[in-house]
């Protein structure tokens, strides 16, 4: 399985990114993909996870401003980031968990600045 994470940039606070996240190989019918983010300094925090079933949950940071989505054939993920403020500022990376493996993109990165 590989994963190419992609959208990242420069936005001034308030301003809105979508990042992507296109995955290949041997995707199962099950699995849980995954948004997370490392800003300098911190851990790696979960930001925003979807089942093949179409669930979502949000961590409490980014809920109502952030939503993510993936593709009918679930080989795309997808972040859409509104109202973004410079807390937000970090490496963002997409997980893919099936049949107990992890797998990871390579991170792409968000910074919000004026």
């Amino acid at each position: 399985v590989q994963l190419q994470a992609s959208g990242g940039g420069l936005v001034q606070p308030g301003g809105s990114l979508r990042l992507s996240c296109a995955a290949s190989g041997s995707i199962r019918s099950i699995n849980l993909m995954t948004w997370y983010r490392q800003a300098p300094g911190k851990q790696r925090e979960s930001v925003a996870a979807i089942t093949t079933g179409g669930a979502t949950n949000y961590a409490a940071s980014v809920k109502g401003r952030f939503t993510i989505s993936r593709d009918n054939a679930r080989t795309q993920l997808y972040l859409q980031m509104n109202t973004l403020k410079p807390e937000d500022t970090a490496v963002y990376y997409c997980n893919l968990r099936q049949n107990g493996f992890d797998y990871w993109g390579q991170g792409t990165q968000v910074t919000v600045s004026s």
